[in-house]
């Protein structure tokens, strides 16, 4: 009997010793070891999300100042009233910037990725735009879509430019087509492939687009704005 007593008050005295010591290590790890570890993935995370957010409140106020108008344009010229490719040529090419605009729901359904012209780029942060043919250039401005073909890319839209910016497109042999050059997701910072100034998209991306425009009986408008 005393031996099991004994051994009893030694099992209870372990335990007591193995919480204490875990108790002691929890604490030195909040008190000592955590702050010095949380602090800088604190700061970064706070200016990473400040940045995205101030990409992404610029990128929604230039749709919104877009979206009436587009709106107004569709209304009086019997477009596609349900809805709208809009292009935000000042976003970085490695970040979606075609967006598929729902005028209904007023938001964007899809985006994907979408190349500038070569001539476009400059080498500095900020593009430059033409309508001259052989430019190479991305032409501002907005475009009535056009029926497909199969082109030297395969699957490709006719772009016709409504614009004094862009009413060259169809002689320039500006459409829409895909490229496997062009990532499905987003890869910025790096910049995806340039075009001779025809909006190249993914090939998944333009067999999403395919569903709108082929499913559309009026034309759909592409707005290519900055």
């Amino acid at each position: 009997m005393p031996n099991k007593t004994f051994m009893k008050l030694a099992r209870r005295t372990l335990i007591i010793c193995i919480v204490l010591l875990l108790a002691i290590s929890a604490f030195g790890y909040f008190f000592w070891y955590k702050p010095k570890f949380k602090a800088p993935v604190q700061n970064n995370a706070f200016a990473f999300r400040e940045t995205r957010y101030k990409s992404e409140h610029e990128t929604i106020q230039r749709l919104r100042q877009k979206v009436p108008l587009a709106k107004d344009f569709i209304k009086e010229h019997g477009y596609n009233t349900t809805h709208c490719f809009l292009l935000d040529m000042r976003l970085p090419s490695g970040k979606n910037r075609f967006f598929v605009y729902n005028l209904l729901k007023d938001s964007v359904e899809i985006s994907g990725l979408v190349t500038h012209g070569s001539g476009s780029d400059n080498g500095t942060d900020d593009l430059v735009f033409s309508n001259i043919k052989n430019s190479n250039c991305t032409s501002l401005g907005k475009y009535k879509t056009g029926r497909s073909y199969n082109g030297k890319f395969g699957l490709a839209y006719k772009l016709y430019g409504l614009d004094e910016t862009n009413n060259n497109a169809f002689d320039r042999f500006v459409v829409l087509h895909s490229h496997a050059c062009v990532a499905n997701d987003e890869i910025y910072p790096l910049p995806i492939c340039e075009s001779l100034g025809c909006p190249t998209v993914s090939p998944p991306f333009l067999e999403k687009l395919k569903v709108y425009l082929d499913g559309s009986q009026q034309p759909i408008l592409l707005w290519i704005y900055y």
